[in-house]
């Protein structure tokens, strides 16, 4: 008996749970698809949907024969536009050398900037001017040098060979160096010794004891300088 009730209960569930399919709904559907595009354009949109990307990518912007609708033809009229204006033009700008604004460099050496701005007359004329103040020097005679009445200590140098130190006159008396060293002393310099040292009988007698060794040379004095300036 609980069977036979129980039949009719399952069929009369199942015929409440069936749902007749519905057609033309769902996210996919063509209908959807332009609500949502009408409702992303905005309430005042009354245009066709958005282009699909097959029917973009068949068109090319610029291209002869092709004729863009919509916010495509503006895009493609501005590209365009950039590319006439841009083909076959470098934006480098090239300056010529002689414009540059340096002076310290000189194109006289370049033909074509100076025959610019000179001819051959300008350049006879600045020859005949540049002969006008030349002038040629006469190569006169030495001047001699004068006498004073004082021994010359740079012929004497020349005249002399030793080496500093080596005697070749005799000294007689005591205490030859002490006495050379209190009498120098008295001299500015070497060269004024020497001086003195020749005018008073040197080289062969020395008066005033300023050659203690008898090498010629007084105070100290080396005539080495002098020689190497003749031989250089």
């Amino acid at each position: 008996m609980r069977f036979t009730l129980l039949i009719p209960a399952i069929g009369l569930v199942a015929a409440c749970n069936t749902v007749a399919p519905v057609q033309g709904t769902g996210f996919n559907t063509p209908q959807y698809q332009a609500q949502r595009e009408a409702a992303l354009a905005g309430p005042g949109y009354t245009g066709n949907p958005l282009t699909g990307p097959a029917e973009v990518s068949e068109q090319q912007l610029g291209a002869p024969g092709s004729t863009p609708t919509g916010d495509n033809a503006d895009i493609a009229s501005a590209t365009a536009a950039a590319l006439a204006n841009t083909s076959g033009q470098s934006t480098l700008t090239q300056v010529p050398l002689s414009a540059a604004s340096n002076n310290a460099i000189s194109d006289e050496q370049d033909f074509g900037a100076v025959s610019g701005r000179r001819t051959i007359e300008n350049d006879a004329a600045l020859i005949q001017q540049n002969r006008q103040t030349y002038e040629v020097v006469t190569p006169t005679a030495v001047p001699q040098r004068g006498s004073d009445g004082q021994p010359n200590i740079v012929q004497y140098a020349l005249s002399t060979s030793n080496p500093v130190g080596t005697q070749l006159y005799s000294r007689a008396g005591f205490n030859l160096e002490a006495k050379a060293q209190r009498n120098c002393a008295k001299f500015p310099s070497p060269d004024q010794a020497q001086i003195e040292f020749l005018a008073n009988g040197g080289p062969q007698r020395d008066r005033n004891g300023l050659d203690p060794d008898g090498d010629g040379y007084a105070c100290g004095w080396d005539p080495s300088a002098f020689r190497s300036a003749v031989n250089n």
